[in-house]
């Protein structure tokens, strides 16, 4: 069996696209090897008449039919999983007999719509018990990945054996149990905060092909508020959107981050973390209670700000405005601006910093005034 074989077999099986470091560890050869193997199907493919073509991603291969011919073979076709729903499919199948309960607890409420859709194509049964349900694999699932039966402990073997050639233990927790995490680069510092370890930093609003190839496995998305139609198009997992103006939005994404993520995140530190941000608050708040002059802000987000310092708000007062310039509806926000506060773009440090950054911009600039 040669090591071109292997990698046709391996395109073909896999339905998705495949690192050449993945493909190499399946052939048993170098990278060299396997990328001059791939480069030779890839020629053959290309130069018969074949319904079928492999593509190059960048050191990332995938079987596909040709693109001339995808609408007739829409009716015959199954309908691609998604990776959050192989996901969910994977752990019913390992778990098994799974109470719905429990998977909802594993894999957060955004699973109730894998369910629907794996019972609804024949992977899945429910069948009621006590207030939940119990979910299992049918004889559908075992024919459509290949196994003689629909044994649950021969499937388990099956998913093991799998899961510990692409990757060991790893790849194991992955798949049957840990959650896939993917936060913009604004939100890293947030990750540290609730002492999550495993995330992907991805940007997630206008993501390379490497970065579509992670939202689509991913199973929760931190991004910020407003964003959410923007990411869901490369996202089948859960989108949380957080806020981060004010001091009591970070401490609101963390008790987001606790209610969601219960397994992942380190209470201790949560905790710690929370009274830090509130200790910090309170330092502003005070420094606030001198200043007399009002203020009159631009937006929205200056506004909740000069709420939570407790600054008194005029007409003609101290116009305090965002320094993002030109708004969405092309309203030029800085236009007589007497205070600009940073933006998250235009301050660097870690969530905690950036926002008080924010109230800095603010207070600095009031006590001049008063002076």
């Amino acid at each position: 069996m040669s090591e071109l074989e292997i990698i046709e077999a391996a395109l073909f099986v896999a339905g998705r696209a495949v690192s050449l470091e993945k493909l190499a560890k399946i052939a048993g050869k170098p990278k060299k090897t396997v990328l001059s193997a791939v480069k030779e199907l890839i020629e053959a493919y290309s130069s018969r008449r074949s319904g079928i073509e492999i593509l190059d991603l960048g050191e990332r291969y995938v079987m596909q039919v040709k693109p001339e011919y995808s609408e007739l073979m829409r009716e015959i076709a199954p309908k691609e999983l998604s990776a959050p729903k192989l996901r969910t499919l994977s752990m019913i199948a390992y778990h098994q007999p799974l109470l719905q309960s429990d998977l909802i607890a594993m894999r957060g409420s955004v699973a109730y719509d894998h369910i629907k859709d794996l019972i609804e194509r024949g992977f899945v049964k429910s069948v009621p018990c006590g207030r939940s349900r119990q979910l299992s694999t049918t004889p559908l699932f075992a024919d459509y990945f290949g196994l003689k039966r629909n044994d649950p402990k021969a499937i388990r073997e099956k998913i093991l054996e799998l899961l510990r050639s692409q990757g060991g233990q790893s790849e194991i927790s992955h798949w049957i149990g840990k959650k896939t995490i993917i936060v913009t680069p604004m939100y890293e510092s947030l990750m540290d905060m609730c002492g999550i370890k495993e995330y992907f930093v991805t940007n997630a609003y206008s993501p390379s092909k490497e970065e579509i190839s992670h939202l689509l496995e991913a199973d929760v998305v931190v991004i910020s508020a407003g964003y959410s139609d923007t990411v869901r198009q490369y996202c089948d997992g859960k989108i949380l959107e957080v806020h981060s103006t004010t001091f009591e939005d970070l401490i609101d994404a963390l008790n987001l981050l606790v209610e969601e993520l219960p397994d992942e995140v380190d209470l201790k530190t949560v905790e710690n973390n929370i009274k830090k941000i509130r200790e910090t608050r309170e330092r502003y708040v005070s420094s606030a209670v001198l200043i007399k002059k009002k203020v009159k802000p631009a937006t929205k987000m200056v506004s909740r700000i000069v709420n939570d310092l407790s600054l008194g708000i005029s007409a003609d007062g101290i116009l305090i405005a965002p320094d993002y310039g030109v708004s969405k509806s092309g309203v030029k926000i800085e236009k007589g601006a007497q205070i600009l506060i940073p933006t998250h773009r235009s301050v660097e440090g870690d969530l905690l910093q950036r926002v008080s950054a924010k109230y800095d911009s603010i207070l600095e600039g009031l006590k001049k005034f008063d002076n």
